[in-house]
């Protein structure tokens, strides 16, 4: 399978849950993968994103980076680009959630949220565009960006203030470079998941959100993280370059209910 031969795409976060399987889904597609993240260990167990892509004769580096932080994002491009020679795809998927209404959200938990949600999806996005501007199309496209975003992100959830906030931000930051940045021949696209089953422990697995996401969902089943890795292979390749500025669902008919 090669619709991302010789393609390198950066994708944070991705030694867990969504970056995992959208870094594998890349990978088994010929695309050289950096794996972006603050620790190389999956929380869900198992080998390293790494290792898993390397056993299969693919091609990926981990990068210890905290998106968060502008010096890491830009050490983490330079060191893309001098390993692979250009940079592709910047999958910004890195994200912290607190399960906080507005009284309940502390500003250190604030500040922490969005500074990892909407900022480090800024630097992230600036970042990699500094670096497509420096490049040369391949097939009329310099770079593209999808960034991850949530069906929290286009209605409210119940007690998720920070978190829901940031995801609305961050799909008017993909409407905004997409609009700005055509001319450039940059493609900016956003993937709103909807509920999503992974290996991660937390209240998102928690017995009694199960459910009621079961009876929400149209579809008969919940998501799964290849569901997320799927639309993020079509964003990243050569079937979608009129598509810019668009916040996929990826919800199993949720938001359509």
């Amino acid at each position: 399978m090669t619709m991302l031969r010789d393609r390198v795409a950066i994708v944070t976060g991705a030694s867990s849950g969504l970056g995992r399987a959208i870094a594998l889904r890349y990978a088994s597609e010929g695309a050289s993968i950096i794996i972006a993240d603050v620790v190389d260990r999956p929380l869900e167990g198992g080998g390293t994103t790494v290792d898993l892509i390397r056993s299969t004769g693919g091609n990926a580096v981990f990068i210890r980076a905290d998106i968060s932080d502008w010096a890491s994002v830009d050490t983490m491009v330079v060191q893309a680009v001098e390993k692979f020679g250009r940079l592709d795809v910047m999958v910004n998927n890195a994200a912290i959630y607190t399960s906080t209404n507005l009284l309940q959200t502390t500003p250190e938990q604030w500040a922490r949220v969005i500074g990892v949600n909407l900022t480090g999806y800024f630097y992230g996005c600036k970042r990699a565009m500094q670096q497509f501007l420096l490049q040369e199309p391949v097939n009329d496209v310099r770079g593209r960006i999808i960034n991850i975003s949530s069906q929290h992100g286009m209605v409210a959830c119940p007690g998720d203030f920070p978190y829901g906030v940031s995801k609305g931000g961050v799909v008017q930051m993909t409407r905004q470079i997409a609009v700005d940045h055509a001319d450039d021949l940059v493609i900016c696209n956003a993937i709103a998941p909807g509920k999503i089953v992974t290996g991660k422990p937390g209240v998102a697995n928690d017995p009694a959100s199960l459910d009621y996401s079961r009876r929400r969902t149209p579809w008969p089943r919940l998501g799964q993280p290849n569901d997320v890795a799927g639309a993020a292979l079509f964003l990243a390749s050569d079937m979608a370059s009129y598509i810019t500025g668009t916040n996929l669902m990826v919800d199993g008919g949720w938001m359509a209910g």
